[in-house]
């Protein structure tokens, strides 16, 4: 069974930020915009995206051209981190208790050699 989501014309629409979107939809046409529009209007309903899509529809109604591109070549959600991290424990700061009278030279022992 084909998600909703999998067949709109930019992977992820919903997870990315609106500078993302403004980008990606410049390569889409009319139909692939009106479906963004549609499905951004039934779930999320982000005004600044709407507004966004309908700019872009005015600007193609007025003669503007897409820009070449794949509005799907690169996703900006996150990579799935659990194969691995360089950050150790051993690497850590260590600890050390609150500022005396918000003064280092007045707390003991504390960033000193």
């Amino acid at each position: 069974m084909t998600r909703r989501e999998d067949r709109l014309p930019i992977p992820d629409f919903d997870e990315l930020p609106l500078t993302s979107v403004q980008h990606r939809i410049r390569a889409l046409e009319r139909d692939e915009l009106n479906t963004l529009l549609a499905h951004e209007h039934a779930h999320a309903n982000r005004v600044p995206v709407l507004e966004l899509l309908r700019a872009r529809l005015e600007q193609l109604a007025q003669g503007g051209e897409t820009s070449g591109g794949n509005p799907s070549a690169h996703s900006e959600r996150p990579t799935d981190t659990r194969a691995g991290s360089a950050v150790s424990p051993d690497a850590a700061a260590e600890k050390s208790g609150p500022l005396r009278h918000g003064r280092v030279s007045r707390t003991p022992g504390r960033d000193r050699p």
